[in-house]
């Protein structure tokens, strides 16, 4: 919390997107446009799920409600910060508020490399493991696998946030990005900072990034390669491989953006760039995971027809 001088650090200055100020006018627009939209398509997939009791009793539909959950916190800890700094010109942060967001977001990422791996579990024993499925995902067990992900996602980011918070920063506070993001507070740091530098490389991108990315590539390699086998006919091909090919698009789309911010240096060092990269898988990818999801999906379709009836029945 402390600069080289001898200092106390009270809070920091986020530069934001970098942008002028008919720029940042369309800016707010667009993302509050953005986020009333994620807010209203996640809300609308936990509602179908909690008011239809079949899919409430079904193990993907009771991950998807907390994946559109996790997402909905996930957009929410960052552009509401986003967009009151566009409509405000100083983009002040106090120096606990920025630590408890960096806090807060990355263990919501990491949660989220949990939920794929747990999704691309949860298919690769639905269709390797049909006979057995029912009694390995039953609703208990699937509600423990989810508690599991909040879990371990919020346990992970405990030790590289408490080292980081305790360095010494050089001079400045002025931090060149639109987020409480580490590479921008580590470069502020005065030595010693490779040590928690490396901590957080290892601990998170890593074991958690890579171990993960690795875990789903293997499942969903083995359920097409299940598929390719089993497959009499060519109708249930194609309908159990476009479930899992609208999944491989969720895992593209979010591992593709984490791996070029946070395991390739190139990005991580270019700061406009960084934002860029940064803006897609914190606003965008949160607005295209529920349709992604829930375009083509029969059973969705029929819950969200099944509420409308309901709802009709009861409007006077």
């Amino acid at each position: 919390m402390e600069l080289a001088n001898g200092s106390t650090i009270q809070e920091f200055v986020l530069l934001g997107l970098g942008a002028g100020q008919q720029t940042r006018l369309l800016l707010l627009i667009f993302f509050a446009v953005l986020y009333t939209l994620t807010l209203a398509e996640n809300i609308t997939i936990i509602t179908l799920v909690c008011a239809d009791t079949h899919l409430a009793q079904l193990p993907m539909y009771i991950l998807l409600s907390n994946f559109s959950w996790l997402e909905m916190c996930y957009i929410s800890t960052t552009v509401p910060r986003m967009l009151f700094d566009l409509a405000s010109p100083h983009g002040i942060i106090a120096f606990h508020a920025c630590f408890l967001q960096f806090y807060i977001f990355f263990s919501l990422g990491c949660t989220e490399c949990f939920f794929i791996s747990a999704m691309a579990l949860d298919r690769y024993l639905a269709i390797c493991h049909p006979l057995r499925y029912p009694q390995i995902m039953s609703p208990t067990s699937c509600h423990a696998l989810v508690a599991a992900c909040w879990i371990i996602g919020f346990l992970g980011y405990i030790l590289p946030v408490a080292l980081i918070s305790r360095l010494s920063f050089c001079h400045t506070n002025i931090i060149d990005h639109f987020l409480c993001d580490p590479r921008p507070i580590l470069s502020l740091a005065c030595p010693p900072k490779k040590n928690v530098s490396l901590i957080c490389q290892f601990s998170i991108n890593i074991i958690v990034i890579l171990g993960n990315f690795l875990f789903v590539v293997l499942s969903y390699s083995i359920i097409i390669l299940t598929l390719m086998k089993k497959s009499s006919g060519e109708g249930s091909w194609k309908k159990a491989f476009s479930t899992i090919s609208f999944h491989l698009v969720v895992v593209t789309l979010f591992y593709g953006s984490v791996a070029a911010m946070y395991v390739t240096p190139t990005v991580g060092s270019q700061s406009q760039m960084s934002k860029m990269v940064t803006v897609f898988y914190t606003a965008i990818t949160p607005l295209l995971n529920p349709l992604i999801y829930c375009l083509r999906n029969d059973q969705v379709r029929k819950a969200l027809g099944r509420l409308l009836r309901r709802k009709e029945r009861w409007s006077p």
